[in-house]
């Protein structure tokens, strides 16, 4: 196997531009790709410096069901600071905690798609 990295992940939306307002101004994530296919908008979004990018997959594309991704992990250097920026959003969060591993909190995008920040302890 060389396989070196995870392409992108699909996060099924039943808004596109209602995501995106939530990735690009809540969360901060920069627009990747934004253009029409025959087959629907391809948006993908990323973390500054991200090697894997998130495709907003609106109606039509795939068939996937908006709100039923789970487990997205995002890493932060400030787990504490970000929960409040959300909660600051009107953003319900749960956490953060403090964990074996680090500091995690929990929430979900516009569509329910469950996502996760962590902020990892050191030499976990």
């Amino acid at each position: 196997m060389t396989i070196t990295h995870a392409s992108f992940v699909t996060l099924p939306v039943s808004d596109q531009d209602r995501a995106l307002r939530f990735y690009r101004d809540v969360l901060g994530f920069t627009v990747t790709a934004d253009r029409d296919t025959p087959q629907g908008r391809w948006l993908q979004v990323a973390p500054e410096g991200a090697q894997t990018v998130f495709t907003l997959s609106g109606p039509g594309m795939g068939g996937f069901a908006p709100g039923s991704a789970r487990g997205i992990m995002l890493v932060t250097t400030d787990v504490d600071a970000d929960c409040a920026r959300l909660a600051e959003s009107g953003i319900p969060v749960q956490g953060p905690d403090g964990l074996p591993w680090g500091r995690m909190a929990s929430f979900t995008d516009p569509d329910g798609n469950g996502l996760m920040l962590l902020t990892e302890k050191e030499g976990f």
